[in-house]
């Protein structure tokens, strides 16, 4: 049995965010894919923990101060003596295109499950009622500490806990195309709840189409799944059919950061409320509207729908 069914693990990295101005000028932040839907969870009255590996610098301090004042659970967030986060440099063309450009090789995060304190924290991931996780987030592992992982989340799953997976595929994280592709199949057979992108796995595998797409990950053997469709819009496998979920339609979108991650976020807050897979997936919907409406990946509170 599992020590907290309704709570969250979300596990990932943070990285430190530069922001390079029109004028040259930089601002900084933070971000990372799981961490979003980490936040999100939490404003939607989610309890959820993040999962993460940091330094012991002021930097790192600020990071945990800030996720702590959102809500989210911090207690297993390790920090590693004499090691800094993970950084990444946004810049902008003059088409508004952006352009990403990262330090990240010797991030914390990275050796989350080879780390003196990881015994425990494995221990601990044991007892959640859901441990979220991306592509992102078995990719800065490496085969080593993707075996660890992979080994957490079968315990898991026997103690009655499920894992969700959002494909988030981000090809510059793997040495080749091979690794990945082995190292997703393998994420797939652990997976619950599966929130794949039809482009991600289709550029992943080579897929015709959302159709083959689904077939993967059914064949898989994951019985929950939301794909998330090319034009805005989701399919949701309910009482063992697939049904086509229309977005929410927004007339100006702003930015689209953190559209997956907060539609994650959406859904597994009202599937754990007791919602079906189809209201679920509406609900997320309203969500990311919310989200792709303003600048950057956390929008304001007061812009959360209601």
């Amino acid at each position: 049995m599992t020590d907290t069914p309704n709570r969250v693990a979300a596990l990932g990295e943070c990285m430190i965010e530069m922001f390079r101005r029109p004028d040259g000028s930089l601002t900084m932040g933070f971000g990372g894919d799981t961490l979003n839907t980490a936040v999100y969870l939490a404003r939607l009255g989610t309890p959820v923990d993040y999962v993460t590996a940091l330094g012991d610098d002021s930097i790192s301090d600020g990071m945990v101060a800030a996720w702590a004042a959102e809500g989210v659970g911090t207690s297993h967030v390790l920090r590693v003596p004499n090691r800094l986060p993970g950084l990444y440099l946004i810049e902008t063309d003059a088409s508004g295109e952006r352009r990403f450009l990262y330090w990240r090789d010797k991030a914390p995060a990275r050796e989350l499950f080879a780390l003196p304190q990881t015994p425990e924290l494995s221990k601990a991931l044991e007892g959640y009622g859901i441990v979220y996780l991306s592509g992102i987030s078995i990719a800065i592992l490496g085969e080593q500490g993707r075996e660890g992982l992979f080994e957490v989340l079968q315990r898991v799953r026997a103690r009655g806990g499920k894992v969700a997976f959002d494909t988030n595929w981000r090809p510059r994280l793997w040495p080749d195309i091979e690794t990945a592709r082995v190292a997703f199949d393998r994420m797939l057979r652990l997976t619950d709840i599966a929130l794949p992108g039809v482009t991600d796995l289709r550029d992943l595998y080579g897929d015709a189409d959302a159709d083959a797409v689904l077939a993967r990950v059914r064949n898989a053997g994951v019985t929950e799944i939301v794909l998330k469709l090319e034009q805005p819009g989701c399919v949701v496998i309910e009482n063992g059919e697939a049904v086509e979920v229309p977005a929410q339609k927004v007339a100006t979108v702003v930015d689209t950061t953190a559209a997956g991650d907060s539609f994650s976020a959406g859904y597994l807050a009202s599937r754990l409320r007791g919602e079906g897979p189809v209201d679920a997936a509406r609900a997320a919907h309203r969500l990311a509207a919310a989200v792709i409406q303003h600048r950057g990946a956390i929008i304001p509170r007061e812009a959360m729908p209601a």
